[in-house]
């Protein structure tokens, strides 16, 4: 596969110093992306005049895509796919601005390619774990937070929008990342409609890419166990919302008999283990009508939930 058919898309929004570290790793890959296309959400903290004055915007490989308003992370990694994919990209390489590729990573993750209907993605480390629990499919599926534990390609249940790499033809099949969801499970929701069209989700074990860490934690009850994560109100409310969200439109009954439960499984662990309790439960309820509801978009300061 020839690199130079490759877009990386960058979102931003307000931090322009983790920026210049993507961008500078991206600029140093041993197989560089054709170009790399930065999304930013509004920004007010000079990342606009800093991508300037560090003459990023004139090198003829990178492009700059500024959105009118804060559109999250989720309308930032829509619209950026929608732009790169008119622009002539075959493949989108979507990321963060807090991820900084080791300079092996694109290399390593086209080594695992075969077929343009799936989704590949990079490894997101930090240091020698993941930056998140990782359940690899196989007989039985497992769970690990291990680098170590995944192989140069593994099939995987889903993968987040880092370094997550897509062809326009299964994007012409199953359209662009959900922009209504803000923030949160847009990459979950997207690997469920890719799943649902054919494709297989794999992530390259040895193309890492460098991002902190999630707190998550599990929640045991009888017959199953449940992860949940340390989040803040504002948070917490789309991470509720989105959950309900992605049952009501792909899992049926499962909405009722796991989604909902489940929510009301992680509220109580989240009284119990964070603090600021009232706020926490606050915005657990106004995630948690908006999800049965169906109501979407950026909705939490709509509750009062301060960010």
């Amino acid at each position: 596969m020839d690199e130079r058919s490759i877009t990386a898309i960058v979102v931003t929004y307000n931090r322009c110093a983790l920026l210049m570290r993507c961008l500078s790793a991206l600029a140093n890959q041993t197989r560089k992306p054709a170009r790399i296309l930065v999304v930013d959400n509004a920004s007010t903290d000079g990342t606009l005049e800093l991508l300037e004055s560090a003459g990023w915007l004139a090198r003829e490989d990178v492009r700059l895509l500024r959105l009118a308003h804060n559109t999250g992370g989720a309308g930032g990694f829509s619209a950026g796919l929608n732009h790169a994919i008119h622009h002539g990209a075959e493949w989108a390489w979507m990321m963060d601005d807090d991820a900084e590729p080791h300079n092996n990573a694109l290399e390593e993750l086209i080594r695992v390619i075969e077929r343009p209907s799936d989704v590949y993605g990079s490894l997101a480390v930090n240091e020698n774990e993941t930056s998140w629990p990782m359940t690899l499919e196989g007989a039985p599926a497992h769970t690990t937070c291990l680098s170590a534990d995944i192989p140069t390609k593994a099939e995987v249940r889903m993968l987040p929008f880092l370094g997550f790499l897509i062809h326009k033809d299964l994007v012409a099949k199953i359209g662009l990342p959900d922009a209504a969801f803000f923030i949160a499970a847009d990459d979950v929701e997207y690997c469920v409609r890719a799943q649902r069209a054919g494709a297989k989700i794999f992530v390259a074990g040895k193309s890492h890419i460098e991002h902190p860490k999630s707190r998550p934690y599990q929640v045991k009850i009888p017959g199953y166990t449940l992860t949940s994560l340390e989040l803040p109100p504002w948070k917490r409310y789309y991470d509720t919302r989105n959950r309900l969200l992605v049952a009501r439109e792909h899992y049926g009954l499962k909405l009722f008999t796991h989604t909902i439960p489940g929510s009301f499984v992680r509220m109580i662990a989240t009284l119990v283990r964070e603090p600021g309790k009232l706020a926490q439960l606050g915005a657990f309820f106004a995630g948690f009508i908006d999800g049965v509801l169906g109501r979407k978009g950026c909705r939490h300061k709509s509750w009062g939930i301060k960010q």
